[in-house]
């Protein structure tokens, strides 16, 4: 049986491993003590670590990483809201733990990368990786790490109607977490090495358009043609992938997955 480490591991890690751990054996890092008992009933090996903003001497390398087959990083590394917030520190925390890692590797980053409030369709090729800092940083020492920027995360009880939404009319960048575990599902079995790809639901609804879909209440109002979104192009055209949940409005149904 395959290794597969998830840094890490939260709401996204957890169903990661939860999806594949029939076939890789899980190797989980968590801040929480908590974690471990929940964790270890289900098999998994666990860590507890942290990545602080200061220089840690306490952290060093991490013990198994030389017999992983893939580790993904789940790590908050980009700041507030993808902000370009210099977390020197934490990177450099982030790559002693690692130490002089071979295989395969994934860095969950964020659509946050793109400019905020310029209202056009960005593609990948808009923002290299290479100007990111928050993606740079592992791209230096990794080059052969996937960069998965992942939109405003969905799914379980994530939906829109449980929160107070303000600006109703913006168009939404979502992603359901089932799709991106299917990607990394598939990136893993393509032994995919040195990708870049936008991670977002291709259908881009407003916000009120969602919130009374999910109240099983009618919409009449007419979608905006302008806004902020982000392009899943090249991942579907690489991958051949198809999203499970490709329409926002519909997170809330829970779908089978053959």
């Amino acid at each position: 049986m395959k290794k597969l480490g998830i840094i890490g591991c939260g709401w996204l890690g957890t169903h990661i491993a939860e999806r594949v751990a029939d076939r890789y054996e899980i190797f989980a890092t968590t801040t929480s003590e908590s974690k471990i008992e929940e964790f270890s009933s289900k098999g998994y090996h666990t860590t507890l670590v942290d990545f602080p903003d200061h220089v840690s001497e306490e952290l060093t390398e991490w013990e198994v990483a030389s017999e992983l087959d893939a580790i993904i990083i789940t790590v908050p590394i980009s700041g507030i809201r993808g902000a370009q917030i210099s977390m020197k520190e934490r990177y450099d925390n982030l790559l002693k733990f690692l130490g002089n890692y071979k295989g395969q590797l994934f860095l969950m980053s964020s659509t946050g990368v793109y400019p905020q409030r310029e209202e056009k369709e960005f593609t990948e090729e808009d923002q290299p990786a290479e100007n990111v800092e928050s993606e740079n940083f592992i791209l230096t020492k990794f080059p052969q790490a996937n960069i998965l920027r992942l939109a405003g995360l969905m799914g379980d009880q994530r939906l829109l109607k449980n929160y107070n939404i303000s600006g109703l009319d913006q168009l939404v960048n979502h992603i359901h977490y089932a799709d991106i575990v299917s990607v990394v599902e598939k990136m893993l079995n393509n032994q995919s090495k040195s990708k870049v790809y936008n991670v977002v639901a291709p259908i881009h609804p407003n916000k009120e358009e969602i919130i009374n879909a999910q109240k099983n209440l009618p919409y009449s109002g007419e979608r905006t043609t302008k806004g902020r979104l982000i392009s899943p192009a090249k991942l579907i055209s690489e991958l051949n992938f198809e999203f499970q949940y490709p329409d926002p409005r519909y997170f809330h149904i829970e779908r089978v997955i053959e």
